[in-house]
């Protein structure tokens, strides 16, 4: 090959990598970008003066007297404003009041509107949800959009689907005694509700409440750290200890072979296989628990995770130079001893390189715990109900809230703030195997 074309050649594949690795980047940015800036909202946002009040009445936090001062403060805008609605509510219910079939259900909406929005006022609801107003401030001013707009449709136009319009409610309600309650809404609604900048840390250690309508993912972070813990627990020992029997004791032939072949198929089997596999062998032939638990779902990971950390931790010990054995068994160190004391510390960055992203793995599989180990709801587990009982778990908890939570649109914080705690763990995960690597490789070079 003439030189020219050879050097035309290599800057057109050193072209192609840097934009290969720009392409991946950009890809990166594109995907977590979103995660990060709407994640990041579950932890810093503007909290309103129910979700301070709900923080020491549900978790004890906070100082009573400031919060009781903060509460005389509102109180001076809001019962004007429920006065108001209470009284014309009151006239509609009068058959006698001009319009008053024609009022009765949108004041009924405009009431539950009001209760969402600054909560129930003297009366205690059994649901927790309807005990407090609008706890984040981006949620009053949705609630405040349904109290001063009615949603309306407009199929006037044939054969085409109909067009939303968003008709001022002051307009419906001109003339009565009602009109000036929305314009007092709008003008009042920071008095009303006292939105403070508001650094919610403990949103990682809160349980749920309600079904996460208020409170924490205190359950699942928990729950997911003790499904990653137990799986490297089994993991990490069976196939560290085949990947040294396949590397260094095993006689290379058709059977080594076959078993390498089974190890590369397991890693290729859908990860739905594994989860059905757990129910039907831990559970329901081993019972390992009655049920669900935490044990099973950590049994059932680690098989999912054992290829990877298999062929790791093999690859890693075949790269150590043979001189360092060489040396070991020449100086009269038997063949374990060599293993143990020799081969694996040198190999040691390239078998946490694999741990590390198993555990990244294990925390983000779903599949596998749907059957064996995820519940929706459920409170903190000790280290010893791990072994019996279930646990909600961060990858289980975002698929759940976003397919089957009865009100997705209003827990949206959670879901992101799910996606972004679980993002943020396999990315620390991954830049701590690269560290660890960096230093023990650092050491080993002396």
């Amino acid at each position: 090959m003439k030189r020219q074309t050879r050097k035309v050649l290599d800057r057109s594949f050193t072209g192609l990598g840097f934009f290969s690795i720009f392409f991946l980047a950009a890809s990166l940015v594109v995907v977590l970008a979103p995660i990060f800036a709407r994640g990041i909202n579950a932890f810093i946002f503007k909290g309103t003066s129910e979700f301070r009040r709900l923080n020491y009445e549900e978790f004890g936090r906070g100082d009573k007297q400031k919060l009781a001062e903060e509460m005389d403060k509102i109180r001076l805008y809001r019962e004007p404003l429920a006065r108001m609605l209470k009284d014309f509510t009151r006239q509609v219910r009068d058959e006698s009041f001009p319009g008053s079939t024609q009022y009765a259900g949108d004041v009924k909406v405009l009431n539950d509107l009001f209760k969402m929005l600054l909560g129930p006022g003297e009366s205690e609801p059994v649901m927790m949800r309807a005990r407090y107003g609008q706890t984040r401030w981006d949620g009053a001013q949705k609630v405040l959009q349904s109290i001063l707009y009615k949603e309306e449709w407009d199929y006037s136009k044939a054969g085409k689907m109909g067009k939303k319009i968003l008709k001022p409610r002051s307009e419906i309600y001109k003339g009565t005694s009602l009109e000036k309650f929305f314009p007092e809404m709008e003008k009042n609604l920071d008095k009303l509700l006292l939105p403070r900048l508001t650094f919610y840390w403990q949103f990682l250690t809160d349980s749920s409440r309600d079904s996460h309508f208020f409170g924490g993912i205190g359950a699942e972070v928990l729950g997911t750290f003790y499904l990653v813990l137990l799986t490297m627990v089994f993991a990490i020992p069976l196939g560290v200890i085949a990947a040294i029997y396949l590397a260094e004791f095993a006689h290379q032939g058709k059977i080594v072979s076959l078993l390498r072949v089974f190890i590369s198929t397991l890693s290729g089997v859908p990860s739905i296989v594994f989860g059905l596999f757990g129910l039907a062998f831990f559970i329901n032939t081993v019972k390992v628990s009655q049920s669900k638990s935490v044990l099973a779902g950590s049994l059932t990971l680690a098989l999912v995770v054992l290829p990877t950390i298999i062929r790791a931790a093999e690859e890693a010990i075949k790269a150590v130079p043979n001189a360092y054995k060489e040396a070991a068994l020449s100086l009269g160190a038997s063949k374990f001893r060599t293993v143990m004391s020799i081969i694996l510390p040198s190999a040691l960055p390239g078998i946490l390189t694999g741990i590390v992203i198993s555990m990244g793995r294990a925390a983000g599989e779903t599949a596998p715990i749907i059957f064996t180990a995820a519940v929706s709801v459920g409170k903190p587990l000790t280290l010893i109900e791990t072994l019996t009982q279930p646990s909600p778990a961060l990858s289980w908890n975002i698929y759940n809230l976003v397919t089957e939570h009865e009100a997705v649109e209003q827990i949206r914080h959670v879901q992101f703030g799910m996606v972004f705690t679980l993002v943020l763990l396999v990315l620390v995960l991954n830049l701590g195997a690269i560290l660890l690597r960096a230093r023990i490789a650092k050491k080993l070079r002396g």
